[in-house]
C-alpha cells in the first residue's frame, strides 16, 4: 500500500501525539520496531537489561512527573516480568502504562511463540486493560490507557498489541484521521473536586481551630498533587505541627520548626485531630488505630479516592485533589484566622521532644566508628548532600537497615526528592528509580543509598547508567548479606548442608564497585571517613555514573521489615 504505515508506526505516533516523552523497556519480537519508531518521533527510549527494573523506572517516572510512565515489553515472559512494575504502580497509586506485544491472534490457543492470555494475567494489577484487535483501534486504545492511568486515583494500565496488528497497514491519511478522532474522544479528568461538599471545608476548619493537639500528616499523594505551597501556607498560618510519611519528606523541609518527624510517637499518640493529606491509614500509619494512635483521635482524610474514604470511615472525609482541597481550607481559615504559636503547650511538647531525640541521635552520629556501622557513613553522606544546596539531589533509598537508618538521618529539603521501597516495601527498585529520576528531573543529581541486597536485584543496570551517562551516584552499604552476613546461632547450624553459607550471607567484602568499572564507569571502595568523603566529593563534582562500595561491619545491622520508630 503506497503512502501507508504499519501498526508500529501508528502506535509510536499515538504515543508522541498524546504527550509521551520517555519510554522504558526491553525490546525484542514483536516490539523492536515500535521502540525505534518512537525514538524517531522524539520519544526518548531508555533500554534496560530487565523488564522488572524498567517497570520500576516507569512507575517512579509517573510519580515524579505526574504523567504516566511507559513500559514496553515483548510478549509472554516479558509481560510477566513487567508485572513487577505495574503492581508497584498500583500499590503506590502512581500512573503507569505497560505496553506488551503479544502473539498473532489467529494462532492464540495453539501454542504460539510466547503465547499468554496477557489481559487475564495483568487483571489483578491494572485499573484498565485493553487489546487493540485491529490497527485502526490503536490510537483510541493508546488514549484510553493514558487517560485511565492518570485519572482519579492514579495507577497502572495495560495495552496489548498483537503481532499481527503491529504488521497491519493503513494509509497515512487514514492514520491522521484516526489520531485526530482519538484526541477528540479523550475525556479530561473532572473527578478532582466534583464530590467535595463546601460545608465540609468549614467543618474541617472548625475542627482544626478548636483542637487542643492538632496534627497534619502529609504523604506522597500530597507530593504527587504538588500540594507543597498550599501545605506550607496551612502549617505556617495555623502553627500546626506536621508529620510526613517517608516519601512525604521534603514537602516542607525536615528542618522546619514545626516538623514532628523526630517526635513521631508523641505526635500520633497524643493528637486529638489529625488532618491526613494524601496518605492512607495503612500499615505505614498503623491503620490509624490504638495503641499507636489515641482511641479518641478525629481523623480528617483528604484523598482522591472515594473508596479509600469509605474504607477508613474517618470523622470527616474529603474526596478530591490534595492541592485544591488545601487551598480551600486555607481560604476558609483566612476568613477567621488562628495560630497556635510557639508557646502553645502542644507545639512546645512536640518541639521539645523532637529536639531531645535529635540531640540523642546527633550524639551517636558524632562518633566516627570504624569499621563502619550504619550511622557514621550515613552522617557523612547526609552532610555531603546538604552541602550541594538547591536543587537538592533526588535520594533513592532501599534496603533493610540502610533504608531505616537513612530515613532518620538523611534530610529532605525539597518535595519529591526521596524515593524508597514505598507502600509495598518493594526491594529491587533502586536502579530503576535512579534512571527514572535522572530523566524526569535532568537538573538534579541522583544519589542512591542502598543495601547490598537491594542493590543486587538490579545491579546490572549500572551499565544502563553508563550507556546513557546519567548523573547517578550509587552508594552501596556492603555488610555481606541480607541484614548482615551469617547471624545463625550455633544450634541453627545443623543438617547435611550446614557448611553452606547462611541464607542471609553474600560473599564478604564483595567488589561491587568493580562492576561499574567493567562498563567504563567510576568505582570506589571506602572503609574510612576520609575515603568516603573523598569519593563523595569527587563523584558529586563529576556528576557521572559511579558506584561507591562502603564496607560495613557485618554485625552492625539487625533484621528489619516494618518501619521502626523509636522516637
Amino acid at each position: 500500500m503506497a503512502d501507508s504505515i504499519d501498526g508500529n508506526v501508528l502506535a509510536a505516533k499515538s504515543l508522541a501525539k498524546f504527550g509521551v516523552q520517555h519510554m522504558f523497556g526491553v525490546v525484542g519480537i514483536p516490539v523492536t520496531s515500535l521502540a525505534t519508531r518512537a525514538v524517531s518521533l522524539g520519544i526518548r527510549f531508555l533500554a534496560f537489561h530487565n523488564e522488572q527494573s524498567a517497570g520500576y523506572a516507569a512507575s517512579a517516572y509517573g510519580y515524579l512527573t505526574g504523567q504516566p510512565g511507559i513500559l514496553l515489553t515483548v510478549s509472554g515472559p516479558g509481560c510477566v516480568h513487567g508485572l513487577a512494575g505495574l503492581s508497584n504502580a498500583m500499590a503506590n497509586a502512581w500512573p503507569m502504562v505497560l505496553i506488551s506485544g503479544s502473539c498473532d491472534q489467529k494462532d492464540f490457543g495453539r501454542g504460539d511463540f510466547q503465547e499468554l492470555d496477557q489481559i487475564a494475567a495483568v487483571k489483578p494489577f491494572s485499573k484498565f486493560s485493553v487489546k487493540a484487535k485491529d490497527i485502526r483501534e490503536i490510537p483510541n486504545c493508546v488514549a484510553q490507557v493514558l487517560d485511565w492511568a492518570a485519572s482519579g486515583r492514579p495507577g497502572g494500565c495495560y495495552l496489548d498489541l498483537p503481532s499481527d496488528v503491529l504488521h497491519q497497514r493503513v494509509s497515512e491519511a487514514e492514520a491522521e484521521n484516526l489520531l485526530t478522532e482519538a484526541e477528540k474522544s479523550r475525556v479530561k479528568d473532572g473527578e478532582g473536586m466534583a464530590s467535595l461538599q463546601i460545608p465540609k471545608i468549614g467543618e474541617v476548619a472548625s475542627l482544626l481551630r478548636h483542637a487542643q493537639r492538632p496534627l497534619i500528616v502529609c504523604g506522597k499523594g500530597a507530593a504527587y498533587a504538588r500540594a507543597e505551597d498550599a501545605l506550607k501556607k496551612l502549617v505556617e498560618t495555623t502553627g500546626i505541627p506536621f508529620l510526613p510519611t517517608p516519601m512525604g519528606k521534603g514537602l516542607l523541609p525536615d528542618t522546619h520548626e514545626l516538623a514532628a518527624t523526630a517526635a513521631r510517637s508523641l505526635a500520633i499518640g497524643k493528637c486529638d485531630v489529625a488532618l491526613v493529606v494524601g496518605a492512607r491509614l495503612n500499615w505505614l500509619l498503623h491503620f490509624g488505630e490504638p495503641p499507636k494512635w489515641s482511641k479518641d483521635v478525629k481523623f480528617i482524610l483528604v484523598d482522591i479516592s472515594k473508596e479509600e474514604i469509605e474504607l477508613r470511615k474517618p470523622h470527616v472525609g474529603l474526596v478530591g485533589d490534595a492541592k485544591q482541597i488545601l487551598e480551600k481550607i486555607n481560604k476558609e481559615i483566612k476568613d477567621d484566622p488562628f495560630c497556635l504559636g510557639k508557646s502553645h503547650p502542644w507545639v512546645e511538647a512536640i518541639s521539645g521532644k523532637a529536639k531531645d531525640n535529635v540531640s540523642k541521635m546527633e550524639a551517636q552520629l558524632g562518633k566516627d566508628v570504624v569499621p563502619f556501622n550504619f550511622m557514621t557513613p550515613m552522617r557523612i553522606i547526609r552532610d555531603a548532600i546538604l552541602a550541594l544546596g538547591s536543587p537538592a539531589p533526588i535520594v533513592v533509598s532501599e534496603g533493610a537497615n540502610t533504608m531505616d537508618v537513612g530515613r532518620s538521618v538523611l534530610i529532605q529539603t525539597e518535595p519529591r526528592t526521596r524515593l524508597d521501597a514505598g507502600t509495598w516495601g518493594t526491594m529491587g527498585v533502586g536502579l530503576g528509580y535512579c534512571i527514572a529520576a535522572a530523566v524526569a528531573s535532568p537538573g538534579r543529581l541522583v544519589v542512591a543509598v542502598e543495601g547490598d541486597s537491594g542493590f543486587g536485584f538490579s545491579a546490572i543496570e549500572v551499565e544502563t547508567l553508563v550507556r546513557y551517562q546519567l548523573p547517578v551516584i550509587v552508594i552501596v552499604f556492603n555488610n555481606g548479606g541480607v541484614y548482615g552476613g551469617d547471624r545463625r546461632s550455633p544450634e541453627e547450624v545443623n543438617g547435611p548442608y550446614k557448611d553452606d553459607p547462611a541464607p542471609t550471607s553474600f560473599v564478604p567484602n564483595a567488589g561491587y564497585h568493580i562492576l561499574i568499572e567493567a562498563f567504563g564507569g567510576k568505582g570506589y571502595i571506602v572503609k574510612t571517613p576520609e575515603e568516603l568523603k573523598s569519593a563523595l566529593s569527587e563523584g558529586f563534582s563529576a556528576r557521572k555514573p559511579a558506584v561507591i562500595n562502603v564496607i560495613i561491619d557485618p554485625f552492625a545491622g539487625a533484621e528489619s521489615g516494618r518501619l521502626q520508630h523509636k522516637n
